[in-house]
């Protein structure tokens, strides 16, 4: 099963969707597809979306996955990575009016050059992190409150 998590930011992130849709259609992805979509009204004949459910809801929706698609939030990224779960990160971006400003992009690249995760910038880049997935080893993750604080502290120092 692949678990999209789309978090609890109230603005809509079709484009992640529309996608997920697409290679459906096309027959690329055959697994069955579990949407914690949040705030994003989207209907599909593919997949099974929820809007917000509880964290322990959430929690056993990862366990049971085998690979998580989700936006570029800390939380969801670092809650997947916890459980051993391989993970494709892509940001909300500014531009579509999916969040306030374009920090995911970096929180996805910092994790992906640190190779815990397949981090995309782009939807139409997801078939190929998909086909990557599949012998994708994800560096084991530690949390570390005062390493993420650290980074975190430097993003905002950059911005």
């Amino acid at each position: 099963m692949i678990l999209v998590m789309l978090g609890t930011q109230n603005n809509s992130f079709h484009r992640l969707l529309e996608e997920i849709d697409n290679l459906i259609e096309k027959g690329i992805i055959k697994e069955e597809v579990v949407v914690q979509a949040g705030y994003t009204k989207y209907e599909s004949k593919n997949m099974k979306i929820f809007g917000l459910v509880s964290l322990e809801e959430l929690d056993k929706l990862i366990e049971k996955a085998d690979l998580i698609i989700t936006h570029g939030g800390v939380g969801s990224i670092t809650s997947s990575l916890k459980k051993g779960k391989k993970v494709i990160a892509i940001p909300r971006l500014h531009e579509y009016h999916e969040h306030v400003n374009n920090h995911q992009k970096e929180i996805v690249e910092t994790f992906n050059k640190k190779g815990y995760i397949i981090g995309i910038q782009d939807v139409k880049e997801l078939e190929e992190a998909l086909n990557k997935a599949k012998n994708f080893e994800p560096k084991k993750y530690y949390s570390n409150n005062k390493k993420m604080l650290k980074i975190i502290e430097d993003f905002i120092d950059k911005v």
